[in-house]
């Protein structure tokens, strides 16, 4: 049996609406090599499992699909290391049930960076962001070509929908990972441990951004706070130096909380 380059993962939940899109901008990529597309269905009560049924049954790539329908919910991290297990490939890509990629070639000009740069563990690239208002191109929220874990722990700038990553990298998960609120980025820098990572200042996918989606649905100051207990207990996985550079975004986080905090307040007692 020949061996797959790449796994991509796909995590769906209640995704009637878009699954069919994220799943064939996928099985329409063009490639010198075998990928897998593992899709994990935690028992949405919608009819995201007969979409995607019909897909394997009628798309003349369906083969490609390996399709997993949990009998009962089991959450979204629980869900998405379920998937992580199921990777075979030398190579995963991350493409969530509402989001989907937007460039045939994606797969071909990230594996075939990674292929000849053994140095970088990640490559990512720009998205667009889909609201109810239409398309925001948003600019990259890091300039380098080059970049490392040093920069990734200031801050998240790798779309979900976006990256390519070595897989079997990290012996094991730690056991927050099941816990945590927020998953790719928790990956992302577990990932950075081992190489640099690298920027395509090309828009090939389409993050969605929804009022059924878990993140943002979330108001802004919510966010931030559940950010802050994430960092907390994300940091003791990585170097003192990185400890530091998280403990700054932490602080960062703190100070923008507070001071929002306090205009609202101020605008309560006075009106403006």
């Amino acid at each position: 049996m020949k061996a797959m380059t790449v796994s991509v993962l796909m995590i769906t939940y209640n995704h009637s609406k878009y699954i069919k899109q994220a799943v064939e901008s996928v099985l329409v990529q063009k490639t010198n090599f075998d990928f897998e597309l593992i899709i994990a269905n935690d028992c949405s009560p919608d009819n995201t499992d007969e979409i995607i049924n019909d897909i394997i049954k009628n798309n003349p790539n369906g083969y490609k699909i390996k399709y997993y329908s949990h009998q009962k919910n089991i959450g979204m991290m629980s869900n998405f290391i379920f998937l992580t297990e199921q990777a075979t490939g030398k190579y995963c890509a991350l493409c969530e049930g509402d989001d989907f990629w937007t460039d045939n070639y994606k797969l071909e000009k990230q594996v075939s960076f990674l292929d000849s740069n053994l140095d970088y563990s990640i490559c990512f690239h720009n998205v667009q962001i889909l609201t109810n208002e239409g398309l925001i191109t948003e600019n990259p929220l890091i300039a380098l070509d080059t970049s490392t874990i040093l920069d990734l722990a200031k801050g998240n700038y790798i779309h979900t929908p976006s990256v390519v990553y070595r897989n079997h990298l990290i012996p094991k998960l730690p056991d927050y990972f099941k816990k945590a609120p927020v998953g790719d980025y928790f990956l992302h820098m577990l990932n950075a441990k081992y190489g640099k990572i690298k920027y395509i200042d090309e828009n090939m996918a389409v993050y969605r951004v929804h009022e059924t989606s878990y993140w943002s649905s979330k108001k802004q100051s919510e966010r931030e706070l559940i950010w802050i207990k994430f960092l907390k207990n994300i940091k003791e996985n990585f170097s003192p130096e990185i400890q530091i550079l998280i403990k700054n975004q932490i602080h960062t986080l703190k100070k923008n909380n507070k001071e929002k905090f306090y205009k609202k307040i101020f605008r309560k007692l006075f009106g403006v």
